[in-house]
């Protein structure tokens, strides 16, 4: 099994039709399905269940679909890197992370080290922690923004911002009307909660409501931070999440969520054992200099909004 008879499978596993999938790769037909024969027999398991008009992929064959989009793409990373070795600091950085403010902060480490280095180019893409991290040990992404907790015994890190957790609240809720920018957790307590969709996270959200010998009516769990706000502002429950950079929505308001206050704490991590290249070093280097020097608040960066002062003393969740 090469890259060439991967990416012959790929394109049958699309079309789910030889002729097609023949057309599309610029070549006869009788090859391509010898090849893909090849494969099978390689592997010994059927990839597709084959019907007089149209093929359907097995059980085999759509995980096979599945690494090979993964393969083919860390294929095409590397071959890019290697071409750009050899013409100083260009390439490019593939960088996975959660959504909220994490793109937020990238998005000013990327806009500073453009100016120095303007031939590097940027992958990046999102999912929760747990997703983020599972590209990373896969070698899908050169680097990884998640929130804590994380395994510090494999990842090393450099811390890169915190933010309190909010209850995102329906604009007509009546815990929206009360004054104030803030709601004690025990407000919470009595009312359908959407929360992030990570198995650690849940354990954190129950511990907090049991430090005040409560426990949430967690009603949805999610993964995506704007498609809680779209359940939210539906009223189907309220999302408790952290602060992030501000979405215009009429339709919910935001709350800091106090008695206890709990914060997030986010991180960039990449794999402790793996030697880096020598563009993700100078990326790392420029990022560890970039939070030293505090360089977020700068003048140099348009600020959108006022960010939550995170309370003094609060814990990490």
């Amino acid at each position: 099994m090469d890259f060439r008879t991967l990416q012959y499978f790929t394109v049958v596993a699309q079309e789910l039709n030889f002729t097609r999938a023949a057309q599309k790769l610029n070549m006869s037909q009788p090859p391509l399905s010898n090849a893909i024969k090849a494969m099978e027999d390689d592997l010994g398991v059927q990839l597709f269940i084959r019907g007089k008009r149209h093929l359907q992929l097995t059980e085999a064959g759509s995980l096979l679909l599945h690494r090979s989009n993964q393969m083919l793409s860390l294929a095409d990373k590397t071959r890019s890197d290697l071409a750009h070795m050899e013409n100083g600091l260009t390439g490019t950085i593939s960088l996975g992370m959660v959504e909220g403010r994490a793109p937020y902060i990238a998005a000013r480490w990327i806009a500073g080290f453009h100016e120095e280095y303007p031939l590097v180019r940027y992958q990046m893409w999102n999912g929760s922690s747990d997703d983020v991290l599972e590209h990373l040990a896969r070698g899908l992404c050169d680097l990884a923004v998640i929130a804590t907790p994380y395994d510090s015994e494999h990842l090393e890190s450099i811390v890169i911002g915190k933010e309190p957790w909010i209850a995102i609240i329906p604009r007509d809720h009546p815990l929206a009307q009360a004054e104030g920018d803030t709601i004690p957790l025990e407000n919470l307590a009595d009312y359908p909660l959407i929360v992030p969709r990570r198995a650690s996270r849940i354990e954190a959200i129950r511990k907090w409501f049991g430090g005040i010998d409560r426990e949430p009516d967690i009603i949805c769990e999610m993964s995506n931070y704007i498609d809680a706000i779209a359940l939210t502002e539906q009223n189907v429950g309220i999302s408790i999440f952290p602060q992030t950079t501000y979405t215009p929505n009429p339709h919910v308001i935001s709350k800091m969520i106090t008695d206890p206050a709990k914060i997030v704490q986010y991180v960039l991590v990449w794999p402790r054992e793996q030697r880096q290249s020598s563009l993700i070093q100078e990326f790392l280097n420029y990022v560890h200099d970039f939070m030293e020097e505090d360089r977020m608040h700068s003048e140099r960066f348009h600020v959108r909004e006022s960010e939550c002062i995170v309370p003094e003393g609060a814990e990490i969740l």
